[in-house]
């Protein structure tokens, strides 16, 4: 996997993971409609989501996709930058 999608969706698992906090997987998904397999996926840093599943995670979390985006941008390092340049 290219380091820098890997930074994201590592970035990505900590902020679901602490937007969920003490919520189980199975309670999160089973409220929201969300397939816990993609949950755990995420969680784990192994699933790249659909921009779909992105909002939907946002929606769930009453957050807006945009702020969610930011959240995980403000997890990775300081001078990321997805392309080589």
């Amino acid at each position: 996997m290219q380091e820098t999608k890997k930074q994201i969706l590592e970035s990505l698992s900590k902020v679901v993971k602490e937007l969920r906090g003490e919520k189980s997987q199975f309670k999160f998904c089973a409220e929201n409609n969300i397939s816990i397999s993609i949950i755990s996926t995420i969680e784990r840093g192994i699933k790249d989501p659909q921009l779909t599943t992105i909002f939907k995670i946002a929606e769930a979390f009453n957050i807006a996709p945009e702020e969610l985006i930011s959240l995980i941008s403000k997890k990775l390092p300081k001078n990321f930058s997805i392309i080589d340049k």
